[in-house]
């Protein structure tokens, strides 16, 4: 198969982690804003914030993966 086409389809593989990036940054962006207003509830606010950062982070790896296997099965 024609190298250059594996590596487009690598590339379409991996468009999913910038959409994890971008759930990551406002994510980030909405927990640091409900801690400015109520420091009290940090605590859970953080324990949110991890838990969904870990699972976009989950779903940019299984991009990667895939894409490492669009290279690997296709060569």
């Amino acid at each position: 198969m024609n190298t250059s086409l594996i590596a487009i389809g690598a590339a379409i593989a991996v468009f999913g982690a910038i959409g994890a990036g971008i759930g990551i940054g406002m994510a980030t962006s909405k927990a640091v804003e409900a801690i400015a207003r109520q420091p009290e509830a940090s605590g859970k606010i953080n324990t949110a914030l991890i838990l969904g950062c870990a699972l976009a982070e989950a779903t940019a790896i299984y991009c990667f993966v895939i894409a490492l296997m669009i290279i690997v099965m296709l060569k």
